[in-house]
């Protein structure tokens, strides 16, 4: 599995003013493994929100982004004893602490869902498109193939990037152009860390997709038709058996 980022918040702390005004500091170990080459400490305060000085173990100093801040980072990178505090974090506080979150959090993996349709091609030299969605997977490192007749397709192929979907799962979407021949067996061929084999989506070309979904709404209509109809037949009948004739003279 290639390396994966990650960023954890270690420390979060606030002070309040009667006035309302808010000062805080907040401290994080971004990492791409265990090792302490990988492994980067960053501690950044605010005031009201913005961020006017900032500490990372990679400068190994403090830079200030506000005319206040830049005071402050001038003062505490004279002051060897807090600089030295500072650049130990690393070690002393995020290599420790990673050593328990990586196997919690990096060794995970969640397996793909595949989903293979037909759309509008763009227009070209070829009469037809297909898009394979891959979604909800993670790590983020993934292999989309597609199959013509059993024979990797390289040519009038085009793919996303891996997209965030902002809570650690990931999607991708690739297009194949083609022009459809008889009895060909076009298939997308996914490859992930979360998989012992490959998953295999064969498209399907004895109907397009929009086709299927009216038939299957057009089925759920007459098979509800027919329930009614029944059960209204039923009441009829039961209303019927209950009457009293009265004979006329």
């Amino acid at each position: 599995m290639a390396s994966s980022f990650l960023g954890f918040s270690l420390f979060f702390i606030s002070l309040y003013g009667a006035d309302g005004f808010e000062e805080y500091y907040l401290s994080r170990c971004v990492f791409s493994s265990t090792e302490l080459k990988d492994i980067e400490f960053i501690r950044s305060k605010y005031y009201n929100k913005v961020e006017y000085v900032r500490f990372n173990s990679s400068v190994g100093r403090f830079v200030g982004y506000t005319e206040p801040g830049m005071k402050y980072a001038e003062n505490w990178n004279k002051d060897a004893a807090y600089l030295g505090q500072m650049k130990a974090a690393k070690e002393s506080y995020c290599k420790p602490n990673i050593g328990n979150w990586y196997p919690a959090v990096l060794t995970k993996t969640a397996p793909p869902s595949v989903r293979l349709s037909s759309v509008s091609p763009p227009g070209g030299k070829h009469t037809a498109m297909l898009m394979c969605s891959v979604y909800d997977f993670y790590p983020k490192q993934i292999r989309v193939t597609w199959l013509r007749d059993g024979k990797v397709v390289t040519s009038d192929v085009t793919s996303t990037e891996e997209l965030e979907d902002g809570d650690w799962y990931y999607q991708i979407h690739s297009h194949l152009e083609y022009t459809p021949r008889s009895g060909e067996k076009i298939s997308c061929m996914v490859e992930h860390a979360s998989l012992n084999t490959p998953v295999i989506q064969d498209w399907d070309p004895s109907m397009p997709e929009s086709e299927r979904n009216k038939i299957a709404i057009g089925a759920s209509g007459l098979v509800l038709g027919l329930i009614l109809s029944l059960a209204g037949f039923i009441y009829y009948r039961r209303k019927a058996h209950g009457r009293i004739l009265v004979p006329t003279n």
